[in-house]
């Protein structure tokens, strides 16, 4: 059974990195990488495949609302295929259509009720989405234990 998940939110500037428990269905927002000139920090991505382990990568694709693929959803399918090659680990894509916007929510929500200052903004909306795209294959998947 899969038991530790790592989530990215791909995107031109900067990817989020999310940290899932599959076991117990729990998610953590965990990091930004830096991507400059179309290429991602691949020596900070190796420290946290290193540090967590994950079984399995999730990789979320960004789709237009009909559900069509557009220019970010070909650079996160070759993000995906590049994460599979170097670290020989399974990757799924993950529908993350809204999945920024569910961040930007999450996030709005933790300022008013103060579990958030404003100058946590752009970092943490990619972290908070990929925690997203981590709660949207959980809810795709049955990860209890014990039920059929």
């Amino acid at each position: 059974m899969i038991r530790t998940l790592l989530a990215f939110d791909y995107g031109q500037k900067r990817i989020g990195v999310a940290t899932g428990q599959a076991l117990i269905g729990s998610t953590q927002s965990l990091d930004t990488v830096n991507v400059k000139h179309n290429k991602p920090d691949w020596d900070h991505i190796s420290r946290l495949i290193q540090e967590w382990q994950p079984e399995l990568v999730l990789v979320g694709l960004p789709l237009n609302m009909d559900g069509t693929q557009h220019d970010m959803s070909r650079a996160a399918r070759r993000f995906a295929n590049q994460l599979n090659g170097r670290y020989q680990l399974p990757v799924e894509l993950v529908d993350e259509r809204l999945s920024s916007v569910e961040a930007e929510n999450i996030i709005s929500a933790s300022r008013r009720d103060g579990r958030m200052k404003k100058g946590q903004s752009k970092r943490a909306v990619d972290q908070v989405a990929a925690e997203v795209i981590l709660r949207t294959w959980f809810a795709g998947q049955d990860t209890r234990p014990g039920i059929s």
